[in-house]
């Protein structure tokens, strides 16, 4: 645990009571803060009593005594509206964090400040996160890794003398860390994702470029520039003088790393002083994660690991559940969990990876749907939809792929799996749903584990 002592012996209160709400209470008062909790789900709120921390209603709460109120990252701030709590801090003039905040300020307050590693993006920050971690242990570093991916936050081991933490950030947890300085901050790419939250692109996008602006002095920003809102960003914070590694997966750079006939070429001034290669590394499959292992490349360099060592930790990288993760060979049909894929961008980069693909798609649907697919459906062989998209999703294949309303993953699979073996060659039963879980399932987790257990299940 990281004991937030720059709130000792001051009045703090706190909204939301899930892992990492109650992570920070324990975290602050471990630090000697007074803090009071609360939550709308009145059993978080006797968990929390349970564990003896305070807690009460905020809004019986005399705000004019407090320092903070620290929000959980899953409590609106600004969209659709602000959270009541939030709503009474700021009629008080009292400043709104997070736990990604208060780490921040107890870092700086370390004797031994570690290095941190900060990764955001639409898409691939946990795999770039979870690989950069890899990276670090493999070259011999004490690694604390968590923030939305893994452990929360404060409830790592704090700084100390080679210990590096490396943390994922969402754009929930970002706009609640005005003073989030990374040694070194990746901004993988951005495309249209939580505007529910955020309320537009533009302010989407502005909350993520916050974590690369932000880079310590000294530090270094790793930015895609392959979509417009990067590209630009990379060119604001370097004029802003943050020291750029730009990554492209679609051209040459004179200055970065970029994707040439499957090698990255790691380029300085126009000289290609780096190959490296990803053949053979199933983990890394795709252009997408091509992206993934350059972004952890240059924040390795960045923080001191040798090329050599580098290269040599990525071929024992054993890539992370849910994300292109291969659960069952039958043949030549392999079975591919990507239930992380919750859009369709997200997706994209699943089907544009293989080929002869039997793809289960559908859930809770998001903006646009699986139209922006279209390039791709050539490569899809059949299609079994399923969940409350399973109609649309089925207008918009129309005629260009053969589709059946599967509803249920159980049926999907099974349908899929029988498919696929007919073909009587290579061929992929592919689970990349570009859609949320929640219809029918509480997160993208348990429908990804349980498309593991049927696809193992089979005979």
């Amino acid at each position: 645990m990281i004991p937030v002592t720059s709130l000792k012996d001051r009045s703090v209160a706190l909204f939301g009571l899930g892992g990492s709400g109650l992570a920070t209470a324990r975290a602050l008062m471990a630090g000697g803060a007074q803090v009071t909790a609360f939550d709308d789900a009145p059993a978080s709120v006797a968990r929390a009593a349970e564990e003896g921390i305070p807690t009460a209603d905020l809004r019986g709460l005399d705000w004019s005594s407090l320092a903070a109120l620290v929000l959980a990252p899953g409590v609106p701030l600004t969209h659709p509206e602000p959270h009541w709590s939030v709503r009474l801090a700021q009629a008080a003039g009292v400043e709104v964090i997070g736990d990604i905040e208060l780490f921040c300020r107890e870092r700086r307050l370390a004797p031994r400040r570690s290095p941190l590693a900060a990764i955001t993006g639409t898409n691939g920050k946990s795999t770039t996160t979870a690989l950069l971690a890899h990276l670090m242990r493999v070259g011999g570093r004490d690694v604390q890794i968590g923030g939305n991916f893994g452990p929360a936050i404060l409830s790592l081991e704090p700084s100390r003398a080679g210990r590096v933490h490396v943390i994922e950030c969402s754009s929930y947890q970002i706009d609640l860390a005005p003073s989030l300085d990374p040694s070194v901050g990746i901004l993988l790419n951005l495309s249209p994702d939580h505007l529910d939250r955020h309320g537009s692109m533009a302010h989407y996008a502005e909350v993520k470029e916050r974590l690369v602006a932000g880079i310590e002095a000294g530090g270094t920003a790793v930015v895609g520039v392959d979509d417009a809102w990067c590209a630009a960003i990379a060119d604001r914070i370097e004029a802003a003088g943050t020291h750029v590694v730009r990554l492209s997966m679609r051209r040459p750079l004179e200055d970065g790393i970029f994707l040439e006939d499957g090698l990255l070429v790691v380029s300085e001034r126009g000289i290609r002083v780096q190959t490296v290669s990803l053949a053979g590394i199933n983990a890394l499959r795709g252009t997408h994660n091509a992206q993934n292992a350059a972004a952890a490349f240059a924040a390795a360099r960045a923080l001191g690991l040798a090329p050599e060592v580098i290269i040599h930790a990525l071929r024992s990288f054993p890539g992370l559940a849910h994300r292109m993760e291969e659960v069952r060979r039958i043949g030549e049909v392999i079975f591919v969990n990507d239930s992380k894929a919750t859009n369709a961008d997200a997706a994209e980069r699943a089907l544009s990876s293989f080929e002869n693909i039997f793809w289960i798609a559908g859930g809770k649907p998001k903006a646009g749907g699986i139209a922006p697919l279209a390039p791709w459906f050539d490569r899809v062989r059949k299609a079994y939809l399923i969940g409350v998209a399973a109609d649309d999703f089925a207008a918009t294949l129309g005629e260009a792929v053969p589709h059946e309303l599967s509803h249920t993953l159980e049926v999907a699979v099974a349908a899929a799996a029988r498919d696929a073996a007919a073909v009587g060659g290579p061929a992929v039963v592919l689970l990349s749903p570009a859609c949320a879980s929640f219809d029918q399932f509480p997160n993208f987790e348990v429908r990804g584990d349980r498309f593991r257990a049927l696809a193992q299940a089979l005979g």
